[in-house]
């Protein structure tokens, strides 16, 4: 599993002119890949992925939820939300040809079974996750802080 993750001041997901998933305010925008073997890994792989994004200690200065300021916090500390978007082209091969290859990939409904562990993983957590509209033609749109984006793999 592959993540693309970026500090955002706001982010949204828009599927035929309807906002579907959105940030109330600055939080992680998360592109999630699914390679076709995670989903024979079991859970192991869907906690640590959940773990790393809930804890990923990149939102900068802040106060965390028991009120001592912390220097590098993440959403598990501030509550930020996450706004998690299904992202298989983050397993196109591109070494050759002009063609991406999507064969990496997981197939749609293995994936979508993936990206909900995740986000079910996440909520459990007690993490506030929006998200998009899996297998949609998603307009996202993402106010970048920093810049600030890290890929994070399990």
């Amino acid at each position: 599993m592959r993540a693309v993750v970026a500090r955002v001041t706001e982010a949204s997901v828009t599927v035929d002119g309807t906002v579907v998933g959105a940030l109330d305010g600055p939080g992680l925008l998360v592109l999630l890949g699914v390679h076709r073997d995670d989903p024979g890994r079991g859970d192991e792989p869907v906690t640590t992925m959940a773990r790393k994004l809930h804890e990923l200690r990149i939102l900068g200065p802040g106060e965390r939820s028991d009120g001592e300021w912390v220097r590098e916090a993440s959403c598990a500390d501030t509550g930020a939300g996450l706004l998690v978007v299904s992202q298989f082209t983050l397993y196109g091969e591109t070494r050759r040809g002009r063609r991406p290859s999507w064969s990496a990939a997981a197939p749609g409904e293995a994936a979508e079974r993936v990206v909900d562990a995740v986000v079910e993983a996440l909520r459990a957590r007690g993490a506030t996750v929006a998200t998009g509209t899996f297998g949609a033609d998603m307009a996202v749109a993402s106010v970048n802080d920093g810049p600030f984006t890290v890929l994070v793999e399990v």
